[in-house]
């Protein structure tokens, strides 16, 4: 099964990238978000990108800038993500051949983050959009949009989005933030794909 789930690390710091990569992709999470506001952010993707291979698809999140998204394709990223829709960098994104996850949050972000490219949309924040707004858009989306609920959503709500009709969801603080250790992470992954498995299998 492919979990549509973005672990956003934001915090990490370079010493933990590895544990922590291990700690998510055990628990069945394989796609691994650290936002550029963290600590020396390109060494602890460049790490996660060598240590976890073709088993991740390793990126950054709030990248706001073309030459942000040239420095991760020399880096071997597979994925960037952003809090703001820039067509700049969606084109910058996929010129370098990687996955496009623009933030949007009005019909006319998303639809100009498709038009320039995006693989998908990230809706955000998504528990101030709420469930009868993403309702709303998706209803003029494209068919086969993949549409992202950021902020806001953890393990008591994902089944209300997945009935919506969302593809998935990027999880920060409920999963990570700063001070936890490995296996903390660990035991947060696994119970966020649990419930995202129960969800799936409801639906």
């Amino acid at each position: 099964m492919t979990r549509e789930i973005i672990a956003i690390l934001r915090g990490l710091a370079p010493s933990e990238a590895v544990p922590v990569t291990d700690a998510l992709l055990d628990a069945g999470i394989t796609k691994l978000e650290v936002p550029l506001n963290s600590p020396d952010p390109f060494d602890s993707i460049a790490a996660m990108v060598k240590h976890a291979g073709d088993r991740a698809v390793v990126g950054a999140g709030t990248v706001l800038a073309p030459e942000e998204v040239l420095k991760l394709q020399q880096i071997g990223a597979g994925m960037v993500v952003s809090p703001d829709c820039n067509p700049r960098v969606i084109v910058a994104t996929k010129q370098a051949g990687m996955l496009s996850y623009p933030g949007t949050f009005t019909p006319t972000e998303c639809f100009t983050a498709l038009r320039n490219g995006a693989d998908g949309i990230k809706l955000f924040p998504a528990a101030k959009l709420g469930i009868d707004g993403f309702k709303a858009i998706s209803a003029v989306l494209p068919k086969g949009t993949k549409a992202y609920a950021v902020g806001g959503v953890d393990d008591t709500n994902m089944d209300d989005w997945l009935r919506a009709g969302i593809t998935g969801f990027g999880i920060g603080s409920a999963l990570y933030k700063p001070g936890l250790s490995a296996d903390e992470v660990a035991e947060r992954a696994r119970a966020f794909v649990a419930a995202y498995d129960a969800s799936q299998e409801a639906a």
